[in-house]
């Protein structure tokens, strides 16, 4: 006699980046085993992977997870762990204050939300007449750059975010454009045109949260502004 088959719920949410309506279900026992062995691997390239099979599998194969913007797969990873292990969990927080004590604080998954920076935008003028238009980093981008605090990973970060250069009526798409002479292209900007770029990096759309916690030791109240998928696993 065959065992019955557990019916799985689903939810809907929203993507950040478009506003598109996402069904998704919790994720099973047996993809949850995929991940956390991915993760205990410490191998980036294995985690991604086992990230996006999830999420691709979680939504019904409806979310292009290779080309969607890294933060809309990780905020969908949080809602659908939220549905399958809890909606809390407990992280610690080194408080600013001292740089040393640690507080174990409760976060509620629901209240984690994508949020951009004022000002921001995905074209960048660097003179009157060339512009750049980026597109957002892909899992598969973040995980080709590795260290993207480094500099020879933000180099290669911009190389890979680059979606067209405008100069005046002329437009270059970027899969036209070998990456040496993105490169030459690049070591031409100025500090202030470098800037300019850096902070579509710096502002882009990110999950983000901020919490109050307070250090017993020296009582103080600190704000605490929580960025990023990892800083969400408990």
């Amino acid at each position: 006699m065959a065992l019955p088959r557990i019916d799985t719920p689903t939810y809907q949410t929203n993507l950040p980046s478009t506003g598109q309506s996402v069904q998704f279900r919790p994720f099973l026992v047996k993809e949850q085993k995929i991940i956390m062995m991915a993760q205990e691997s410490g191998d980036e390239k294995q985690v991604v992977r086992a990230l996006s099979d999830l999420v691709t599998a979680c939504t019904f194969n409806k979310i292009d997870v290779a080309n969607a913007p890294t933060f809309d797969v990780e905020f969908l990873f949080l809602k659908i762990r939220s549905k399958s292990v809890g909606e809390t969990v407990n992280i610690n927080i080194v408080c600013p204050d001292d740089q040393v004590t640690q507080v174990n604080t409760k976060i509620n998954l629901e209240d984690i939300k994508v949020q951009t920076s004022g000002g921001h935008d995905n074209t960048i003028y660097l003179t009157d007449s060339i512009k750049i238009v980026f597109k957002y980093p892909t899992l598969v981008d973040v995980s080709r750059v590795g260290n993207t605090e480094s500099s020879e990973g933000l180099f290669k970060l911009i190389n890979e975010c680059i979606h067209e250069i405008h100069y005046g009526d002329d437009v270059y798409n970027r899969v036209d454009i070998s990456d040496k002479d993105i490169e030459e292209f690049i070591d031409q900007f100025t500090g202030e045109q470098f800037e300019k770029v850096t902070e579509f990096f710096q502002t882009m759309p990110k999950l983000s949260h901020k919490v109050s916690i307070i250090n017993p030791k020296t009582n103080v109240t600190n704000e605490v502004l929580l960025e990023g998928l990892q800083s969400f696993l408990g």
